[in-house]
Formats: C-alpha cells, structure tokens, sequence
C-alpha cells in the first residue's frame, strides 16, 4: 500500500479504537451511555482539531492504548493490561512511562490500605493482583532499558544549558521552547513546554465541575451512580504531573515535558465533561418534571428545543466555531507537480540543496533527498542535528557567495545533483523573513550584508545557463552545470 494512502486510512482506525475504548472506560466510571457518548464526541472533536491522531506518526497510537490500558486495569484483566503496556512502550515510550506510574500508584496505594485501612479502597488487590502489576512494570522497564543500552545512531540529547544558547530553542526559532518573558504561556498552554490547557471544544471545560458537583449530590442524583473507579482519573492526573516535573528537571532526556501532560489531561477533560453534562441535564430534566411542566405542551416542547439547542452546540461545536478546517488534517498541498515529476525521473541518490520552503515536499511528492529542509530541522539529537546545521550553514555561505570556486567545492563536498532556488532568493528579505533560515548565524548576517552592498552570488550569474526547469517560482539548476561553469 502506498504510504501516503496507508498515513490516511491509518488515523481513521485509530480514531475508532480511540472512541471504542473511550466509551467503555466512560461507562466504568458512570454506567449512562449518554455520559459515554458525551464524552467519546468531545473526546473526538478535542483530538480532531489537532494533528496528533491524524499525523499518524507514533503519538498518535497514545489515545487509544492509554484508553485501553485505563480499560482493562479497571476490569483486572491483566493479560491485556500488560499486553497493552508492552504496545504503549514500544509506539510511544511516554505513553509506557504514563502507565507505568499508575501501576505503581496502584501498588502503593493498596499497600497503605492493608496496612491503614482508611483508603476504603473496594476490591482491594490480590497476590495475582499484585503479580501482574510487577510483570507489567518489569515489562516497561526492560523496553526501556533497551531505549538506554542501545547507541543512537543520531548521538546524545541536547542538554538544557546547551539548549538556551541555541537560536532554535528560542522564541523566535525553529522549535521555540524557552520563553522567559511569558510564564503564562510557558507553563500552561506552550506546545512543547507546558501541561497543555487547551479548552477546544469549550464544552470539555465543564470537566473542572466534576469535584464541585459531586460535593451536590442531592442538587445532582446522577452523581450518586458513579463509582469508586473514578479514582483512576485524578491518579493518571498525578502521575502525569510527577513525570511533567521529572522531564523539566531531566529536560530533553525524556522527550517534551508537555507530552507527559497534555494527553492524559485531554483525556481526564473529555470523560469528566461527558459526566458532567449528563448530570447537569439529568437535573434539569428531573426539574422540568418536577414542576409539572413536561406533561404540559409547552413543558415538553421547551424540553425538546432545549434538547436540541444544548446538543445541536455540543455536537457541532467545530463547525460552528472553529475557525479552521475540521476535522484539522494539517495535510500539506504539494505546489510544484512539475518539479516532483521532473525530479521522479532521476536517478535515486538524487540530493537536491535548497533553502526553499518547497524542499521539504520534495521526499514526500517527488522520492528524493534533498541535503536539509526546514521540516526536518528537528534540534534535539546532536549527532544528527550538528550534522544538519553544518550543512545548512555550508549551503548558505555557498549559495550567497560571489565566488564561484565556493559553490563548486560545494556541490563535490556533498554530492549535490541539483540546486534548488526560490525567484526571490537572492534579496535579503528572504533570508530575514524566515525563522529556520535566519537562525543560522554568522552565515545569515554576513550573506545579508553581501547583498545589500550590492554584492551578487556566483550562484546567481549562473542560474539562467544552468537552469534545467522553471515553474511555480521555483528554478532548478543542474549541479553537473555548475561545476562545469566558467565565472
């Protein structure tokens, strides 16, 4: 199957194993199937309106095994308890880490118990209980002793104190991280760094209630029917938490501090919020009746349109609302099809240099390589990144320098085939006006300064004679020409 048909179907099963298990596990903690299709829509429209389900890269996979796990530990069916653990730590190692802490949380606790007994803890754990919490930490820890033992390929993680020096981790970088001068952001709704507020759809906000209306048990009956397994969401919370902090304190040694954080607290928001508005309703349906009103026409009618009025915003909130595409696929549009097909028909260690924005499609549309591309400038892994910026930082000095010798020696340094300009590349704007290609000092400002003065590139006074293909802005030219040219 092609990958890029495969990378669509893929999502659309995830998001059905995601639902499935969302709605079980909903009905572990309230047994009202209202409350489990409350919670599984916003569960849905919350992950739909980001791409981690539909990059179908390994985070996507965290939804549905994390539901899943949650699942089968409420039910003490361990073999799939630990078989998931094994699919969480081996797609998504946070994900494992995540299920990990609750397990261990669950031996702790059921420890004080027998040994206070004031937890008042129902079905407290057996010795086959306790066994095969043992089995599925020891599962986890070897998967990730193998993730430490093995050499990376790609070199150590870049260090924190490394990290703040760089341009990319900055603001205004390729992957901004650090952020001084908003706290806010910083902690509480940053991509990368924070827990990862994000209240889209609104409706998922009245998960926050649920402490408050289960203090109401008389003003809110439904509540009185959830069980003692609600437990389970303010312990992924906590052991979400304990990791966000460990990954801040080990920054970058266990991946963004953000994804400890961000899905569990989208999870614990959906099914909290799809109980929350079950109750609310139960109440305000139980008060219409109360009053005499439902039998009454107007009583039933206003019941009815109230229905439909709550569930018409609930249900289609995103394309009320939401300003962008829904669901958000994110899928980029290739621009240049004569560029891809041209570049198909070349031989296979093909390596096209270019600072435009147009080469990172280029892997996906047309199958070639191109030397670096902002997409792929991912600064985390310094065995593969001080390669990478080494070699942007070369293309710049080349591209933009009046020496045709430097150009030259560029392209047989690194086995360029063909070289890749926008029609605005040799202005200075183009360099300034790009955060991934203007973090790439001294080599931006020196090259910006050269045109400015007026300078023009070697690379330039060649282009119309070794130009092989113009179109949609873009000018290809064949490397063979270049080294061949005379200035």
């Amino acid at each position: 199957m092609p990958p890029l048909l495969f990378s669509k179907l893929l999502p659309m099963m995830l998001g059905l194993l995601t639902t499935g298990y969302g709605f079980a596990l909903c009905l572990q903690l309230l047994p009202i199937p209202m409350a489990g299709f409350i919670s599984t829509l916003l569960l849905n429209q919350s992950i739909w309106l980001k791409d981690d389900i539909v990059s179908a890269t390994p985070r996507g996979f965290l939804y549905p095994l994390l539901l899943a796990f949650l699942y089968y530990l409420l039910k003490r069916s361990w073999l799939p308890v630990c078989l998931v653990t094994v699919l969480l730590a081996l797609f998504y190692p946070v994900g494992g880490l995540l299920a990990s802490g609750v397990l261990l949380l669950q031996l702790v606790m059921n420890a004080i118990n027998q040994r206070f007994q004031n937890l008042k803890i129902q079905n407290p754990f057996s010795r086959k209980d306790y066994l095969f919490c043992l089995i599925g930490l020891g599962i986890v820890f070897l998967v990730m002793l193998a993730y430490v033992l093995s050499e990376s390929q790609y070199g150590p993680t870049v260090t924190a104190a490394e990290a703040r020096t760089w341009r990319e981790f900055l603001p205004a970088g390729r992957m901004p991280f650090f952020n001084d001068a908003d706290p806010f952001s910083f902690w509480l709704t940053d991509v990368h760094s924070s827990i990862g507020v994000d209240l889209n759809p609104l409706a998922i906000a009245s998960g926050f209630l649920l402490p408050l209306l289960m203090r109401y048990p008389s003003r809110f009956p439904l509540v009185k029917q959830i069980t003692s397994r609600i437990r389970i969401l303010p312990q992924l919370l906590l052991v979400s938490l304990c990791w966000f902090f460990t990954a801040h304190a080990l920054l970058f040694r266990l991946y963004f501090p953000s994804r400890y954080m961000m899905h569990s607290l989208r999870i614990v928001l959906a099914l909290s919020a799809g109980i929350v508005l079950s109750a609310i309703w139960h109440t305000v349906f139980h008060g219409i009746k109360k009053r005499g009103l439902f039998g009454l026409g107007k009583g039933r009618l206003f019941t009815v349109i109230l229905t439909l009025i709550a569930a018409t915003i609930i249900i289609f909130y995103p394309q009320i609302f939401w300003q962008r595409h829904f669901p958000e696929t994110l899928y980029v549009v290739g621009e240049a099809p004569k560029l891809y097909e041209f570049l198909q028909k070349q031989p296979k260690d093909t390596v096209i240099a270019s600072l435009a924005e147009e080469a990172s499609s280029i892997p996906i549309f047309a199958q070639r390589s191109t030397l670096v591309s902002k997409e792929y400038a991912n600064p985390y892994h310094l065995g593969y990144y001080r390669q990478f910026r080494q070699r942007a930082i070369d293309l710049i000095q080349a591209q933009y320098s009046p020496e045709l010798p430097d150009v030259q020696r560029f392209i047989q340094k690194y086995k360029v085939s063909f070289w890749l300009l926008d029609s605005s590349a040799f202005t200075p704007q183009y360099l300034t006006s790009d955060r991934w290609r203007r973090q790439h000092e001294p080599a931006v400002s020196e090259a910006v300064a050269n045109l400015k003065k007026g300078t023009l590139p070697a690379l330039a006074q060649v282009s119309d004679r070794c130009s092989v293909l113009q179109t949609e802005g873009l000018i290809l030219l064949q490397a063979q020409c270049i080294i061949n040219a005379k200035k």
